[in-house]
């Protein structure tokens, strides 16, 4: 923890530096971020979502006491070491529970607080922004900074029960985008002012005053702020810094704090440095890295076609479709209805919920039998070329290997790479920055 704190004072005097969350569960994305980390000589944050790792499960079907062996055990395989892994808690608070009244939703959100504390988890973003079913469509500041603070007591008592545990830290804010990227376009996306950012903080120092915890707000931070990213379907909004400008200009004002910045994924690469200099120092992402996933998948499915018999192919695409047909819950509330738009979202959209699928029995079982297929193939380089060009610019300068798990982790890390550098290089205390 002492390294992600020395790397937000280091951005706030004006260093290069900032760090990557990993949003995802996956097993071939943890591993690649793993590796990457392990590259950079740089410490790894992974996150979990409250939607997908909670008391009751989530969709990934793990509690918070879960999810921590689970990930260690992909960072053994990977050779990356336990205690350089950062878990977070993202969008921790009554989000889950919206459709309940408040009362009710926020009981349940501190079970959910205390039990990602108690399983180690040491970032948590307390995220009260949303309505639940008796409050108002939009919820004032003061109401948002005393649910937060109210979370931040649950998770201070929680880990005092813990002796020789770092206290956790904590990521604040009301303007906070939904989990996953936004359901349909990104016209008329703002950048946060600086005045939402003064009194979004003030309110909630004066929240965590009122329940004595001065201590805890000390370990705040970074706020969530919108600096002018998202993504839709089909599109991205792109970085534009002179937009962002003012809260650049802002940061020497704040106590303590960067900036949060979410729904990062499909920037530019030139926009990845350019936020961690205007002090969004921890970048979101998680949809383009399974989004990469799939790219993989699919390309390796295509491969497959042309090189094994009908009767033996995984049909990987085809069951994938089955799949979101058979259980359009995942997906049928963020994308259009009439095809082929529905179909074209479901297969190759930006906010990726075919995520939600890949640990269903079908599709698990065609992608181990697309890769045991194509492990026993022999890939041709033009083949290669044909769908997977850099990949295949890799294998003709040997630096990779035409084995399916290689080329999927390498289509993977085409994205955590160009994160890693723009953050400018390693965390980890005991060793020096990595040079890019």
């Amino acid at each position: 923890m002492k390294a992600l704190l020395d790397l937000i004072a280091a951005n706030r005097a004006g260093a290069a530096r900032g760090i990557y969350a990993v949003c995802s569960a996956h097993p071939r994305v943890l591993d690649a971020a793993f590796r990457q980390a392990r590259q950079d000589g740089a410490a790894a944050l992974i996150e979990a979502t409250a939607n997908q790792v909670n008391q009751f499960g989530g969709y990934t079907g793990m509690q918070p006491a879960d999810f921590r062996p689970y990930v260690e055990q992909i960072a053994d395989r990977a050779g990356f070491p336990a205690p350089e892994i950062i878990l977070g808690g993202d969008h921790l608070g009554p989000v889950c529970w919206r459709h309940e009244p408040a009362a009710r939703a926020m009981a349940l959100a501190r079970d959910l607080i205390s039990a990602y504390v108690a399983a180690g988890f040491q970032k948590i973003h307390l995220d009260t922004s949303m309505a639940c079913a008796d409050d108002p469509e939009a919820l004032s500041d003061a109401v948002v900074a005393a649910r937060a603070a109210e979370l931040c007591a649950v998770a201070e008592a929680t880990a005092k029960a813990r002796p020789g545990e770092s206290r956790p830290v904590y990521v604040i804010g009301t303007e906070v985008p939904p989990p996953g990227g936004a359901a349909g376009g990104v016209d008329g996306l703002q950048v946060t002012s600086a005045r939402a950012v003064r009194e979004t903080l003030g309110a909630h120092q004066a929240a965590f005053a009122a329940r004595s915890l001065e201590a805890a707000w000390q370990r705040v931070i970074a706020l969530v702020a919108q600096p002018g990213v998202e993504f839709g379907h089909a599109s991205v909004h792109d970085y534009a810094p002179e937009k962002a400008r003012p809260l650049r200009d802002l940061i020497a004002e704040l106590p303590h704090i960067v900036y949060e910045a979410h729904s990062t994924d499909y920037q530019p690469a030139a926009a990845y440095p350019a936020l961690v200099r205007d002090h969004f120092a921890i970048l979101k992402v998680g949809p383009q890295l399974t989004w990469a996933l799939r790219e993989a998948l699919f390309a390796l499915s295509h491969i497959e076609d042309e090189l094994v018999a009908e009767g033996r192919r995984s049909n990987l695409r085809a069951v994938s479709e089955q799949a979101m047909l058979a259980r359009p819950e995942n997906w049928a509330k963020y994308y259009p209805h009439a095809e082929p738009e529905a179909r074209l979202c479901r297969r190759y959209s930006y906010s990726d919920r075919i995520r939600y699928y890949w640990p269903e029995p079908a599709m698990a079982a065609a992608t181990t039998r697309l890769l045991e297929n194509l492990a026993n193939a022999d890939i041709p380089p033009p083949l290669l070329s044909q769908y997977m060009p850099a990949q295949y610019a890799a294998l003709r300068a040997g630096e990779l290997t035409a084995a399916p798990a290689d080329l999927i982790r390498h289509r993977i890390m085409q994205v955590t790479g160009a994160y890693a550098r723009a953050c400018g290089g390693a965390m980890c205390s005991d060793k020096p920055d990595t040079e890019y």
